[in-house]
């Protein structure tokens, strides 16, 4: 499995009182787990995903990658 980081968008496996999966960009990268801002979702858990103010801690088992997060930028070197 690719190493999940800062912004990367992910679908996660439905757990707890959400019914179903969902998508969304990970926010905070943990040991194990991930934040995930909840972006899509389906319209029945709606009231489940308002209540968790749209985020999410989710194992990383749970996840699958679907974009990565673009590289940064490397600053350019000045010329001294």
């Amino acid at each position: 499995m690719a190493e999940l980081k800062l912004g990367d968008y992910v679908k996660a496996k439905k757990f707890n009182s959400l019914e179903h999966d969902f998508e969304g960009t990970i926010e905070k990268v943990y040991e194990n787990t991930v934040l995930v801002h909840i972006e899509k979702y389906d319209k029945e858990d709606r009231v489940t995903v308002t209540d968790f103010n749209e985020r999410a801690v989710v194992s990383k088992k749970l996840t699958k990658l679907l974009k990565a997060s673009p590289e940064p930028e490397k600053p350019a070197e000045l010329d001294a």
